[in-house]
């Protein structure tokens, strides 16, 4: 059963739509320099970087982290 999670700011939010603020606010350049990932420096796309960020929880959270920072949330 889904809970309500009221003190949740990511609740809701897709890591695509995440990712996409992100490269839309930074571009890909300022992400690789902030994340250290090739996934942001090599080629990147928006597949490629879901695709990892799915399997690597410490990367997902760090991209989790600028995205609450970026946004302003608590």
């Amino acid at each position: 059963m889904n809970q309500p999670q009221p003190n949740n700011p990511l609740h809701g939010k897709t890591l695509e739509t995440i990712l996409k603020h992100l490269i839309e606010r930074y571009g890909w350049e300022e992400m690789g320099r902030r994340i250290r990932v090739r996934c942001f420096t090599d080629h990147p796309s928006i597949s490629s970087s879901l695709k990892f960020l799915r399997k690597t929880p410490w990367a997902r959270k760090k991209v989790e982290k600028l995205y609450l920072k970026s946004a302003d949330v608590p």
